[in-house]
């Protein structure tokens, strides 16, 4: 049975083989990146795992927008490949957008690459109802935009 939850320190080890399998960063560098929200009660930041049979296979992480009011981005979305289209990461966006909403947020953005590699991406963003907004010329690499995607919540 899926279920999504905050992240907890048992979830590492397990994101690591999302990571390490997906390539979205180097798995080494997780649990620095989520050692303040696992250690700090007052991080702004969110850490949610999707976890099936009792094993993380997803995660997401968002933060808010530093000088704005209610805008938030997505940094990263990871599910292991072997559960990639099956409602896994949809999942994890309407439990990320959900949890936003009840903290009284106004607005979701993700970045992503403009690169061919990435055209699933940008469409799992648009089949979750967001909106291309942006798109920074040669961003990451020359001739790799920058592709923002906006929702309200």
């Amino acid at each position: 049975m899926m279920n999504i939850r905050p992240l907890n320190a048992h979830d590492i080890p397990a994101l690591q083989v999302v990571l390490n399998e997906t390539g979205l960063f180097p798995a080494e560098l997780l649990p620095e990146l989520v050692g303040g929200f696992l250690s700090d009660q007052q991080s702004d930041d969110i850490w949610l795992t999707c976890e099936d049979s009792g094993r993380a296979i997803g995660f997401c992480y968002a933060a808010p927008e530093p000088l704005t009011e209610g805008t938030w981005n997505m940094r990263a979305i990871a599910v292991l490949p072997s559960r990639q289209q099956t409602g896994v990461g949809a999942a994890l966006v309407k439990a990320l957008e959900a949890k936003l909403i009840a903290l009284g947020q106004r607005i979701l953005i993700v970045d992503t690459s403009g690169a061919v590699a990435f055209d699933r991406t940008r469409q799992f963003y648009r089949n979750n109802h967001y909106v291309e907004e942006a798109r920074i010329r040669d961003f990451w690499a020359s001739g790799d935009d920058k592709v923002i995607f906006w929702k309200a919540l």
